[in-house]
């Protein structure tokens, strides 16, 4: 995440989400955006992690923010995370990772002993300007839409 920095433009984007539509970062000029990147759907910590920014969609959406995962999983598999827990926010398919390249978080990763190649989870808070105001590199999961208010409402400017 070298060039990626909180302060700077958020890099644009565009991919499909779980309903085909085209989503691109320009939907969401004037808009607070949460983009999170996640491992992997129907994943049980990934599960939780969609689960609380469903929860507290409303609040979100009060608050002026728009919500967009994004992971490598097809469209397919992003209709079926979607369609069993009833999620509200477009999941953006980056299959050839060319998103999260752009956004830093395909990278290496250690599990159980083992290196490769894989999606970091990690969320940016992008204002309405376009510009990354936060960067949140281990999120907390279970109380993920908590911390993304926490840390906006406590912004330095």
């Amino acid at each position: 995440m070298s060039d990626i920095v909180v302060g700077k433009k958020a890099p644009e984007f565009s991919g499909k989400d779980q309903n085909g539509n085209n989503i691109s970062l320009q939907n969401f000029k004037g808009k607070k955006v949460v983009l999170y990147f996640y491992p992997k759907d129907n994943t049980p910590t990934c599960a939780v992690q969609a689960c609380n920014l469903r929860d507290n969609y409303s609040t979100l959406l009060r608050e002026g923010f728009a919500v967009i995962g994004v992971s490598g999983d097809t469209i397919k598999s992003h209709k079926k995370f979607e369609t069993k827990f009833s999620l509200p926010f477009p999941l953006i398919a980056d299959e050839d990772h060319y998103i999260a390249e752009k956004y830093g978080v395909w990278k290496l990763k250690k599990f159980m002993g083992r290196e490769f190649i894989g999606m970091h989870r990690t969320t940016f808070l992008i204002d309405e300007s376009g510009k990354i105001r936060f960067i949140i590199t281990k999120p907390n999961t279970k109380n993920h839409t908590e911390e993304v208010l926490q840390l906006w409402k406590n912004k330095v400017v």
